[in-house]
């Protein structure tokens, strides 16, 4: 139904008028008697054989919602009735912010990429926790943050300290993210001395908590091995949980179905979708050897197919999530992926 009917509805629409009409629909099937009760009916599939146990916590299947789907913490129930075995919110920030100027999400569906220059717009980490205090989660969530963009890099720390501190009660795990491409200077905090003044506040904080939530750090695909590699020793070292590999790319690589000028008149921006597969395939394979398979792993990054998420567990990955491919492939995506993870027996 999604591919046949609504699919080509909301392609009518530019992104970003489909997302907000898609999550405006979400809420008005909470008012309809039954409507939660027929999805999971349809989508969601339990697979006892499919459940792990990752960062201490144990996943009902290893398919989770990247980052940026559920921008403001307000849709996860919803989600999970899709089968999500997890469900990723944000990129949430301490003050609400609107983001760069419209319009700022394209589709190329010849090659099932997206391109976005969103800049993390959202409601604000305080709006997570009232919706979060009001409707209890029925699934696991973690909570992706980052600074606000009127935060010079110098005092970022106190950005991902306050969210972290105001998150912490609330959710099940955290994602610390430092590399979008889309907000100035965000992805200079992938550099060892900026990263290791934030995650090291994190990490003492954590300490003062009597229940222990893993922390993540989300990487970019586009950074050189020698950079990379100071961060997964600087992980293995700290007592950082795991890796969110990886991020959108600021390269077109991949992109064949339009012209370089079109491409170039999109500019700027993040691309996700089927051809980020390769790329962020790379990623988990190198962290997970340089590793020695010591750091969990979240797989995400193209993922269009079964297949393509196997293909992540197989490089080293412990869980992935997908998002762009949810977007493409409808919610039958995630019912598929675990069908098909149970058949290989991943």
């Amino acid at each position: 139904m999604y591919k046949h009917l609504i699919k080509p509805i909301l392609f009518r629409f530019n992104p970003e008028t489909a997302h907000n009409l898609t999550f405006k629909g979400l809420s008005l099937l909470r008012h309809i008697p039954f409507a939660q009760s027929i999805i999971r009916a349809i989508y969601k599939k339990e697979s006892p054989k499919l459940e792990r146990e990752v960062f201490g916590i144990r996943f009902p299947n290893p398919v989770g919602l990247a980052g940026g789907l559920d921008k403001n913490g307000e849709y996860y129930n919803d989600m999970a009735n899709f089968g999500f075995g997890f469900v990723e919110i944000g990129s949430l920030t301490p003050l609400p912010q609107d983001g760069n100027a419209k319009p700022r999400c394209f589709r190329v569906p010849g090659d099932k990429a997206l391109i976005n220059r969103f800049g993390i717009n959202n409601k604000g980490v305080k709006n997570a926790v009232e919706h979060l205090k009001k409707v209890r989660p029925e699934v696991i969530v973690a909570a992706n943050i980052s600074k606000n963009t009127s935060s010079i890099n110098e005092d970022a720390a106190r950005d991902y300290e306050k969210s972290f501190g105001l998150l912490y009660d609330f959710v099940d795990m955290f994602v610390v993210n430092v590399s979008c491409p889309n907000v100035v200077g965000l992805t200079a905090l992938q550099d060892i001395t900026f990263l290791g003044e934030i995650v090291d506040k994190l990490l003492d904080l954590r300490m003062y908590y009597d229940t222990y939530k893993p922390i993540l750090l989300k990487v970019s695909p586009d950074l050189a091995h020698q950079q990379l590699d100071e961060i997964i020793d600087y992980c293995l070292r700290s007592g950082i949980d795991g890796i969110v590999a990886g991020n959108t790319t600021r390269s077109r690589e991949g992109i064949t179905s339009i012209s370089k000028e079109k491409i170039e008149a999109i500019g700027n921006g993040g691309m996700s979708g089927a051809p980020l597969h390769k790329k962020n395939l790379e990623l988990v394979k190198y962290v997970h050897t340089r590793s020695e398979g010591k750091l969990p792993i979240i797989g995400v990054g193209g993922i269009m197919t079964p297949e393509q998420a196997k293909a992540m567990l197989d490089a080293g990955a412990s869980l992935v999530e997908i998002y762009t491919g949810f977007v493409y492939e409808g919610p039958a995506l995630i019912k598929n992926i675990i069908k098909y993870l149970e058949t290989a027996g991943k």
